[in-house]
């Protein structure tokens, strides 16, 4: 079985994996420090879906919990950036008159942010985006060349 997945950015996958790493080695490791601050600060990738036939590309992006203001889309001949932003739930006053107090959150807060390479030229101007249900999913045409039969050159004597 044939199958089209290109990966065209390895530096995009291991910066990924660092930073995981590295999220996860402060999360377990720095238990004096609030890990709910530096879950604000951290950037996450989230997970993508990516179909392609001879017309268009659909890309689908988890983004559960993220308001579709908070969501920023950049296409251009080859790549497309996907940002987006998750803020805390502000309760503070209640809580601290309650005395309340996180025991533990798996949430992640901050920014998200994701780039996604082409291998074809796409049309930047007619893509259309949905978002439903904390997943977006954007329909991106494919520039449509001629396909030629290949030309055979005749080679000369001098």
């Amino acid at each position: 079985m044939r199958h089209d997945l290109i990966i065209r950015e390895p530096d995009l996958y291991f910066d990924s994996i660092h930073n995981e790493l590295n999220n996860f080695l402060r999360d377990t490791l720095l238990v004096h420090a609030n890990p709910l601050n530096i879950k604000k600060s951290s950037i996450w990738r989230p997970a993508i879906e990516v179909k392609q036939n001879d017309k268009n590309y659909k890309v689908k992006v988890q983004l559960p919990g993220v308001d579709k203001d908070d969501i920023e889309v950049e296409l251009d001949n080859e790549f497309m950036t996907i940002t987006a932003e998750i803020h805390e739930e502000k309760e503070e006053k209640e809580e601290k008159a309650k005395n309340e107090r996180y025991h533990t959150s798996e949430f992640r807060y901050g920014r998200y942010q994701r780039t996604i390479s082409f291998d074809h030229p796409i049309k930047p101007e007619e893509c259309s985006a949905v978002y439903d249900k904390g997943v977006l999913t954007i329909t991106i045409p494919k520039v449509q060349t001629e396909h030629k039969e290949p030309k055979k050159l005749e080679i000369k004597e001098k």
